[in-house]
């Protein structure tokens, strides 16, 4: 057929089946990735189910995709690779680049989908602007983690619930309603509201979304012809018309001047049509299985909690008018509810939505800005600037002997920071080296393009290296590098860091962002594993899900979070460019956060140095945090 394009590569993808409900696989991971396979209508992937526990129902009667290769197979019997990994999980031959976590899987289906057949460009329209959807790791970006992980594992808990008469409502799900009613900011944001304008002084205050008429049983052209109808409301307008391929002809009439000329502030908000705004992405596609199921059980057991969720019915509703939305989630077993129309005008909800759990706002009536009146509070309580001597500061490889694809110089940098680069490398390979045993698994977390992975899979051949990184380009100039060396003992994990659940002996991450650095100090500790890691980006830093500043009971005792977080601000500046006495306080506050990490691993019983990198000028970053088990 004109325009596909066979992949050259075999790619597998691997699947955990634990059981199914009513045409429902669980986890719900797998549901979803089925759904996905469904709506692009794929067939490239040979489809693994992997068996969970003592899972022994595998019938799977309306729920298997047509025309796809399917085996049902172990835990044992996975590729090493993917044996490290969460699922689901994709893996090109032969068995050594491993794609995992369901954002990451999902996103790299819709990309292969996109060039077997490039006609299918609605198919990479799910990426969304600028192809970002679910980009952003789970643990940086709360929408990712809501749609990839929060709302999955809530929805799979309430429906283990529904057998009792009034299972509890997610919070996770009020927190989605919640979002559905935030205004919608899209790139051409200003000018699509002064359309609304336009069309609300036209024909008065344009109809609530929730409330217009379902179009589910249109054709294409018969929903083209209703868009241009001017009591459809723009939100909808703009939405299909992408979808439809039907985009409005451009048009040279100016505004009228009123328009032109109000104000930003008097500009209706844009309402949601989908759940990251206008357009129908990925997003939709995760949350629709994990979203019908939730409301199969409101509609059996909880009627009556349907109507504090009039965002959610009205979207899920619409997102049955999509093209070939109804087909792929037939071909998945799921049959739509009909759905009684709910107002919106209510207030009742907003208490309820008011109650989701955010981040505390912290406040401190003692607090004094600057990092000298912090630095000062601890030096009170005998906590100083200290580092511990470097083990040998002159020690560096032979980069000259060493094989051109192994330097850094190979990844497309400047001479000069190539040269700094391999100045940390240096430092980092030195006490990995003198670490490392034979048969030791060493991962190389937020690896980038491999610069440290890479030489340590070449200067320490009886080891096995693992580089975990998120972003798919800079892991696949890795592998290309590694394959330019012949290099067996080096594997190629695109993930977040939580999907990475193999044991390993030593851990390592050369300038991992913000609280980077702490997720792979943790993971190391929950493995008892040695980290040698080398911060990087300390304004970053903040209160997350998993991690609360300060981290020490040390530094707990001493600094509230606010003064921790002007210690990491002022960490951050120490450019070459700033002045010399700025640069030193910098430094000073660079050490006092990383011995608050050090001091929290020694908690948590590990002897821990801070080291200052040599030569200093081999970055603006140039800590290194090492860690041994005791």
């Amino acid at each position: 057929m004109k325009g596909i394009k066979k992949s050259l590569t075999e790619e597998y993808l691997y699947l955990d089946f634990s059981h199914q409900i009513e045409g429902c696989i669980f986890p719900l991971h797998t549901s979803v990735t089925l759904f996905l396979l469904s709506y692009c209508d794929c067939k490239i992937f040979k489809v693994c189910l992997v068996l969970t526990g003592a899972s022994t129902d595998i019938s799977l009667k309306n729920v298997v995709l047509q025309d796809v290769e399917l085996q049902i197979i172990s835990r044992q019997e996975l590729p090493p690779i993917v044996q490290n990994c969460c699922l689901p999980a994709v893996v090109e031959k032969p068995d050594n680049f491993c794609r995992a976590g369901l954002a990451v899987v999902l996103r790299h289906i819709i990309q292969k989908s996109y060039e077997a057949d490039p006609s299918k460009k609605e198919i990479l329209e799910l990426l969304g602007f600028k192809k970002t959807c679910l980009k952003a790791c789970a643990e940086v970006s709360q929408w990712t983690r809501l749609c990839e992980l929060t709302i999955p594992l809530a929805i799979e808990n309430f429906l283990k619930e529904s057998s009792d008469q009034h299972p509890a409502i997610p919070a996770e799900i009020l927190q989605l309603e919640k979002k559905l009613r935030e205004p919608v900011r899209v790139h051409n944001d200003d000018k699509l509201r002064r359309q609304k304008l336009k069309q609300q002084k036209a024909a008065g205050v344009g109809p609530s979304l929730a409330k217009e008429k379902p179009k589910s049983k249109m054709h294409r052209q018969e929903l083209s012809e209703e868009l241009d109808s001017s009591s459809e409301s723009l939100e909808l307008k703009v939405a299909f018309s992408k979808l439809t391929v039907c985009e409005e002809p451009a048009t040279t009439n100016r505004e009228p001047s009123h328009i032109r000329k109000a104000k930003a502030s008097d500009l209706p908000p844009l309402e949601h049509v989908f759940a990251e705004g206008l357009y129908f992405t990925l997003a939709d596609i995760v949350l629709l299985p994990c979203i019908h199921h939730f409301l199969v059980i409101i509609c059996k057991k909880l009627s009556e909690k349907l109507m504090e969720f009039p965002l959610l019915a009205a979207w899920y509703q619409r997102i049955q008018e999509v093209p070939r939305v109804k087909t792929a989630a037939s071909q998945c077993g799921i049959q739509f509810l009909h759905l009684p129309e709910l107002l919106t005008t209510s207030n009742e909800q907003d208490s309820n939505l008011s109650e989701v759990p955010g981040v505390e706002e912290q406040n401190d009536a003692s607090f004094i800005g600057g990092p000298r009146p912090t630095m000062t509070k601890l030096m009170e309580k005998g906590i100083e600037v200290m580092f511990s001597p470097h083990p040998c500061p002159t020690w560096t490889l032979d980069w000259n002997s060493l094989p051109a694809a192994v330097s850094p110089k190979e990844g497309k940098m400047s001479s000069d920071r190539a040269l700094r680069k391999q100045q940390q490398l240096n430092n980092l390979v030195y006490v990995v080296a003198n670490q490392a045993k034979p048969g030791d698994r060493i991962v190389d977390f937020c690896s980038g393009g491999g610069h440290v992975g890479i030489v340590l899979a070449h200067m320490l051949p009886s080891c096995q290296v693992t580089l975990i990184e998120n972003k798919e380009l800079s892991l696949i100039r890795a592998k290309k590098r590694s394959d330019e060396l012949g290099l067996s003992n080096i594997w190629f994990i695109q993930a977040n860091m939580e999907y990475f659940t193999g044991m390993f002996n030593i851990g390592v991450a050369l300038h991992a962002c913000g609280v980077a650095t702490d997720m792979v100090i943790e993971h190391c500790i929950k493995t008892r594993a040695s980290f040698v890691t080398c911060p990087c980006c300390y304004g970053f830093i903040q209160n997350t899900s998993k991690f609360n500043f300060p981290k020490s009971e040390q530094f707990k005792k001493t600094l509230s979070y606010k003064e921790h977080m002007i210690l990491c601000r002022f960490a951050d500046q120490t450019a070459v460019q700033l002045p010399p006495q700025r640069r030193f306080v910098g430094k000073q506050c660079m050490c006092l956060v990383d011995l608050d990490r050090a001091r929290a691993a020694e908690e948590r019983g590990y002897s821990v140095q801070v080291i200052s990198m040599e030569p200093e000028s081999c970055s603006p970053k140039n800590n290194m945090i090492v860690g041994v088990p005791i």
